[in-house]
């Protein structure tokens, strides 16, 4: 099974393409920059140098969310675009679920925390059990103290919202809190497709339609908008 993936959920940006359990050709970006100057020739880079062509393909994966509200219409825009354009499926994968699968094996309880500005991290707690990956709370929205106040036991944090409150999670944890490598921490597009496989082979694909992000809370523009009506 042949997955083109993307990820614009973050600053960073890539795309990767797989063929069952092998990476045909992955490309990042790490720079803060408008994934929508990049996103286009970065799928067509990839294509190329994976040596197929996009009707090869079997599906599409995007993250879904949470993230920067920009960049995740980016990326699912532009892969809306391309299942409907080639009518092959797609499938939404959660970036928190991804940055926890890039952890792969912890012995800890894994924390993944993108930050999510106004002083708020996105979070989840997830567990590997016998190699399968588990999450153990939804998604949520809260201030870094407050997401990580009921952790008692020592966990792995993972994400850019972990190295921006390292301090404040160090000073509420101590030895309990663990730091996942920087190279973890930038969520793969491979990832994406990786956890998106299952998925595409029992046919539990979205309406492409009707998929939109899952950016937990309202934006700026919401918030405004209904404050001054």
């Amino acid at each position: 099974m042949k997955i083109l993936a993307v990820d614009t959920a973050v600053k960073s940006c890539s795309v990767a393409i797989i063929d069952k359990e092998s990476v045909l050709a992955e490309v990042a970006l790490g720079v803060e920059q408008t994934h929508s100057k990049h996103l286009i020739e970065m799928i067509n880079t990839t294509v190329k140098l994976s040596g197929i062509i996009i009707s090869e393909l079997d599906g599409f994966a995007v993250t879904r969310g949470p993230g920067s509200f920009t960049g995740l219409r980016i990326g699912i825009s532009s892969i809306k675009g391309l299942a409907a354009a080639t009518n092959k499926p797609l499938v939404g994968v959660s970036s928190l679920d991804a940055l926890a699968m890039q952890c792969f094996f912890s012995q800890y309880l894994i924390c993944p925390l993108l930050d999510a500005r106004r002083g708020e991290v996105y979070f989840s707690h997830y567990r590997f059990n016998g190699g399968i990956l588990k999450k153990e709370i939804d998604e949520q929205v809260l201030p870094p103290g407050e997401a990580v106040c009921d952790i008692n036991e020592e966990c792995i944090f993972v994400g850019d919202g972990a190295f921006v409150y390292q301090k404040a999670i160090r000073d509420k944890l101590g030895d309990l809190a663990h730091f996942a490598l920087p190279h973890q921490s930038t969520i793969r597009a491979s990832t994406i497709a990786n956890i998106s496989r299952d998925r595409f082979e029992n046919n539990d694909t979205d309406d492409i339609s009707g998929f939109v992000p899952f950016y937990i809370r309202k934006s700026y523009v919401e918030l405004n908008s209904k404050s001054s009506h």
